[in-house]
């Protein structure tokens, strides 16, 4: 049950911030949240977690394995599923946050590769590092005066 709870409240977890880099971008408490590591911590800490709940011998030599129908056969667990997938929002939240504060600034328009990092990370990615090429190739992206900030822990 704490499994399931954990891995509902993750999923939740993430959608403001998501939100809050899609759909207001420029506002000053996006930035002011964007700025701080502590949600990809929070997320972190609950992977880590679930991770240390779902370890056993069977589970670490499983994900050891890099054979591909051990893993499947792994992630039948919803225990190790819930590890997965917590990975995948942390990282993914991650890349996103890098996306948003590229964008900010570059002046690179981004709504578009957060959307896709959103449901798809890498995807988001390369949508980023492709619009980042063509912008800078045609000489747009650079009207920003906004810059990166120094990460914040607090």
């Amino acid at each position: 049950m704490a499994t399931e709870l954990l891995f509902n409240l993750s999923n939740l977890f993430v959608l403001p911030f998501w939100g809050l880099m899609i759909l207001l971008p420029r506002w000053q408490w996006t930035e002011k949240v964007m700025k701080s590591l502590i949600p990809i911590a929070i997320l972190a800490s609950v992977y880590l977690f679930l991770f240390i709940g779902s370890l056993s011998s069977e589970s670490a030599a499983a994900l050891a394995s890099p054979e591909l129908s051990v893993i499947a056969q792994a992630f039948a667990d919803e225990k190790i599923m819930a590890v997965g997938w917590v990975h995948y929002l942390v990282m993914d939240l991650f890349v996103g946050r890098w996306i948003y504060w590229q964008g900010r600034e570059t002046g690179v328009w981004t709504v578009h590769s957060l959307i896709l990092c959103l449901f798809a990370g890498p995807i988001g990615l390369l949508s980023h590092l492709l619009t980042a090429a063509i912008s800078k190739q045609w000489g747009k992206g650079n009207d920003s005066t906004t810059e990166t900030p120094q990460t914040e822990i607090s």
